[in-house]
């Protein structure tokens, strides 16, 4: 198994103003790459940036809506202009929402989408001549909900199982240029993504995150992630629920779903009401 040094290297991670992306940033830091950090909160991105050149490694702060094609060809432009070089892409942004589908406009989905499907792709296509260049490196977030079914995340779910799709394919074309590509399937991560979820009629709805299984921190995830590069593996899992989730929703599926929707059911929205009709309520 081909093992891969990022000292020197570039490395460009996506959704890197907090949670996994920041972690996974200082992480690659930490083994003595460049980064170039891309997410909207432009102060976020400064303040990672800040800390990384505390610790002796460059940094180039980036802000940039993923869902903006022309936004993210400036973006990588920028990083291999500041570094001669780009030799990872971590596909780490993304968002999620909390409603059950009949109680879910569909414009939240085609959101959805927009960011954790369409962001990916988009940054994927103006990385990918500095990539194949440099015989580099893709490495897509997706979620356990990119192979397993999760309860009130209809258009979350879909957005990573086209990711699995997309990005499955994408390495079938790319292995002949040297070009590696990683799946990544976390399972629930103590971030924000959850908590800042989206509801039904797309308002945000903050409240406790409801998991199956303990959460792990952005730093462990983050390691596994940084661990899984380096060894050149297709696809990880992070976490136990992860892998559980993997093999019981191939052997017993239905066992799965109830386990889930024991955990989860409290989240669906009454699919009675039409989307807006006040199902997206804020939570305590």
């Amino acid at each position: 198994m081909t093992h891969r040094s990022f000292k020197g290297a570039t490395v460009l991670v996506t959704g890197a103003g907090g949670g996994r992306g920041r972690a996974t940033a200082l992480r690659f830091a930490a083994a003595g790459a460049n980064i170039a950090a891309l997410d909207k909160d432009a102060a976020a991105v400064e303040s990672l940036c800040a800390e990384v050149g505390e610790r002796g490694t460059k940094c180039l702060p980036l802000p940039c809506d993923i869902t903006d094609a022309p936004a993210c060809e400036r973006a990588v432009a920028a990083a291999v202009e500041r570094f001669g070089a780009l030799d990872v892409l971590v596909n780490n942004a993304g968002m999620s929402h909390r409603s059950g589908f009949a109680a879910t406009d569909l414009a939240v989905i085609r959101r959805v989408m927009e960011v954790n499907f369409f962001g990916a792709v988009n940054c994927t296509k103006a990385a990918l001549p500095h990539l194949v260049a440099r015989r580099g490196l893709i490495v897509a977030v997706s979620s356990v909900a990119g192979y397993t079914p999760l309860i009130a995340r209809t258009g979350y779910s879909a957005s990573k199982h086209a990711m699995h799709g997309f990005f499955d394919s994408l390495r079938t074309e790319l292995a002949p240029r040297g070009v590696d590509v990683m799946i990544v399937c976390p399972s629930f991560i103590a971030t924000r993504i959850d908590r800042n979820a989206l509801g039904g009629d797309g308002k945000p709805v903050r409240h406790a995150q409801v998991t199956v299984g303990r959460p792990l921190t952005a730093e462990d995830a983050a390691e596994q992630v940084f661990a899984g590069a380096a060894r050149g593996q297709r696809q990880i899992f992070v976490g136990r629920t992860a892998w559980l989730a993997w093999w019981l929703g191939r052997l017993a599926p239905r066992r799965y779903e109830r386990i889930m929707a024991r955990r989860l059911l409290s989240e669906l929205e009454s699919d009675e009401q039409p989307a807006g009709a006040g199902t997206g309520r804020e939570r305590t």
